[in-house]
């Protein structure tokens, strides 16, 4: 469990002095308050200290500012989807405000150890990682975990309030709300689970792989090239062709391809499925800017899932024939 610490009493006094200062120029000149234009959200102009969070990735910082509402100030590192965040080099800028949270909200199981080891003594640190179990050469996108999502929500609200005990309440409400969308979204997935209750898909690298799970929808990427995607090396030429035959041969319902890592490689694959019919979805590593949480988000790509699928069952290929199996897809 992560070790929450508290502002120690010079940083404290630091605090108070600002508060009774800015509340003086309130009075004299009804003054606001900014924001900068990397925070996710703003805070209040009733509230002058607003917690510190920095996020190494989106997905997290839009989780910790549902939670944390005006009472936290979020700043996401790494929020595009047109880069490689496996490959992501941060900026000495970004190094420095990683220094300078109050908490730090980070993925975990070798994602972004560039920020957990930018932290300073006193920074509260809150990982995905730490809260499911999860280590370094698991499937690191533990956002698309409802475990995961729950575990983080609970931690940062346990964080904001040790944090600011005066606002546990708040958070706890928040907190509340939040879960309340968590739900709906969950009842959605099971509903879409009972509509496709066989349902297969494939993938160019195992980005989705735990939202799939929770949809129940059968991995049947060949084993050997998950495998060696996860591992960030490049698969065999044998395994590749596995694969296109697979797609070729209508085995799954659907391929996911990340668009973050594109390669030769994944581009002759998706190239495979379109010609093949099959549907691709594409599902990107980072929220794309179009949404505004991440419930949301995940709650859309179950509808394109659901789309997608839908498409692949009015193609004559996909109606098995009487002597085929679900062996014969294979499995992971």
């Amino acid at each position: 469990m992560t070790l929450f610490t508290m502002w120690n009493a010079a940083a404290r006094m630091r605090g108070a002095a600002a508060a009774v200062v800015c509340a003086a120029v309130l009075a004299a000149t009804g003054c606001g308050s900014g924001t900068q234009s990397t925070e996710e959200g703003s805070g209040s102009t009733a509230q002058f200290d607003p917690i510190a969070v920095v996020a190494s990735i989106n997905q997290w910082g839009m989780l910790a500012k549902e939670v944390g509402g005006d009472q936290v100030r979020v700043t996401s590192i790494l929020g595009s989807t047109n880069v490689d965040a496996h490959d992501f080099e941060p900026k000495t800028s970004d190094i420095a405000t990683v220094s300078k949270a109050k908490v730090l909200v980070a993925n975990g199981a070798g994602y972004d150890e560039w920020a957990t080891k930018a932290v300073s003594g006193d920074t509260t640190v809150v990982t995905a990682a730490t809260t499911v179990g999860a280590s370094d050469g698991d499937n690191p996108h533990l956002w698309f975990s409802k475990d995961a999502r729950k575990a983080m929500a609970k931690e940062l609200s346990e964080a904001f309030s040790k944090i600011k005990p005066d606002s546990k309440d708040y958070f706890a409400k928040r907190l509340a709300a939040w879960q309340e969308d968590e739900d709906e979204l969950e009842t959605s997935m099971d509903k879409f689970s009972e509509k496709h209750p066989e349902a297969t898909y494939a993938s160019t690298e195992s980005v989705a792989y735990y939202l799939m799970s929770d949809l129940n929808v059968r991995d049947v990427t060949p084993e050997q090239y998950a495998q060696t995607m996860l591992n960030g090396g490049e698969p065999a030429p044998a395994d590749v062709q596995d694969l296109q035959t697979l797609l070729e041969k209508h085995k799954a319902g659907m391929l996911i391809n990340n668009p973050q890592e594109a390669s030769d490689t994944t581009n002759l694959i998706t190239g495979t499925a379109h010609k093949s019919d099959v549907p691709v979805v594409n599902v990107t590593e980072q929220v794309p800017e179009r949404y505004d949480s991440l419930v949301d988000w995940m709650d859309s790509l179950v509808t394109e899932f659901d789309k997608a699928l839908a498409s692949d069952a009015t193609s004559p290929e996909a109606t098995p024939s009487p002597s085929s199996s679900a062996s014969d897809a294979g499995s992971k």
